[in-house]
């Protein structure tokens, strides 16, 4: 059954995908699957509007998750990683205040944990969520799973987005973690959820999954009620001391046709370029923008894989900018 036949209206919010629609979409033409995915991008979005949000690790190394493409994982001992312990809230909210003024509306900030505890390390987390809003910045953490009360103290203190990443599909999933099972990612969801804060939900390609597994990864986001306001698509970074430290780099094209997918299936979601991007020339993020991402990360590094340079993000973002009549680019908003 063609896309055409499976998907009449595009742009409508589903919660019935099947893996199968969405890897035809997947498997369209590149040119029609981005002019597709633009014109519902369009619908849902201003096009030219890319949202800038910084992310900073804030206890870093020591995680007792198995994950096999993180560096912060206990288990992958070679790694050369130092591990640093929870920073201070008042060194967190400086570092957003130079956030915020270089262009950030959102700070995001990780701890490696499995899950929360109660304690003063929590307290001080929920400091920093306070702080972070009350500096005007939307705020997201990561801090693995939480049980209802925490989640609810998160929504006390202001918290915009929880993330929690799928990482894959559930078919592969259990090749990448160990640890902790693909219900426990969905249960957090859920926790999160009822206490209304927003989701930050993704995962990664690059991996060596099949595409059956991107297209489930996208399924299973699309089941949840509502979207996530926030998705983040990764492209692996390998890294030395790790399982997947082997995989080849990523063709950018393949994660210009994963946004585009993500977009068709999850219409009104903000689609973040998240790891991986420092590996994208211009003119790849600019299609994976015209395919519907529209939110990056700034600054030096994402937790610990390197991140665009600022340097590069200035000469993007001109790029983007309209030009003046003199036929000279304007300077970036």
């Amino acid at each position: 059954m063609s896309p055409e036949t499976t998907c009449p209206q595009d742009g409508a919010v589903r919660h019935d995908w099947t893996s199968r629609e969405i890897e035809d979409l997947h498997d369209l033409p590149l040119l029609e699957l981005v002019g597709r995915a633009n014109a519902v991008h369009r619908r849902h979005h201003d096009p030219n509007r890319i949202r800038k949000a910084s992310l900073l690790s804030v206890k870093t190394g020591g995680c007792p998750e198995d994950c096999a493409y993180c560096p912060q994982s206990a288990h992958h001992r070679t790694v050369d990683l130092t591990r640093d312990r929870l920073m201070d809230p008042d060194t967190v909210l400086a570092r957003a205040a130079r956030a915020k003024a270089a262009g950030a509306e959102r700070f995001c900030m990780g701890a490696a944990w499995r899950q929360v505890r109660d304690g003063a390390e929590f307290d001080a987390v929920v400091a920093m969520v306070e702080g972070v809003r009350a500096l005007g910045l939307e705020a997201c953490v990561t801090l693995g799973m939480l049980k209802a009360h925490q989640a609810a103290r998160l929504a006390r203190a202001g918290l915009t987005a929880y993330n929690h990443n799928l990482d894959t599909g559930p078919g592969f999933y259990d090749r990448i973690v160990t640890t902790r099972r693909y219900q426990d990612r969905l249960d957090t969801l859920a926790t999160v959820r009822a206490v209304g804060i927003g989701l930050c939900c993704g995962g990664i390609i690059g991996m060596g999954e099949a595409m059956a597994d991107r297209a489930g990864l996208l399924q299973v986001l699309a089941g949840l009620t509502p979207h996530p306001e926030s998705v983040p698509i990764n492209a692996l970074v390998p890294v030395e001391g790790t399982p997947l430290a082997d995989r080849p780099r990523l063709d950018p094209l393949d994660l210009v046709r994963m946004v585009a997918t993500a977009r068709l299936v999850l219409p009104a979601s903000i689609l973040r370029l998240s790891a991986g991007r420092a590996q994208l020339g211009r003119e790849a993020q600019i299609l994976c923008f015209l395919a519907g991402a529209n939110s990056v990360f700034t600054g030096d590094t994402l937790l610990t894989t390197p991140n665009a340079e600022q340097d590069d993000d200035a000469a993007l973002f001109a790029a983007l900018a309209p030009r003046s009549p003199s036929g000279t680019r304007t300077a970036p908003s």
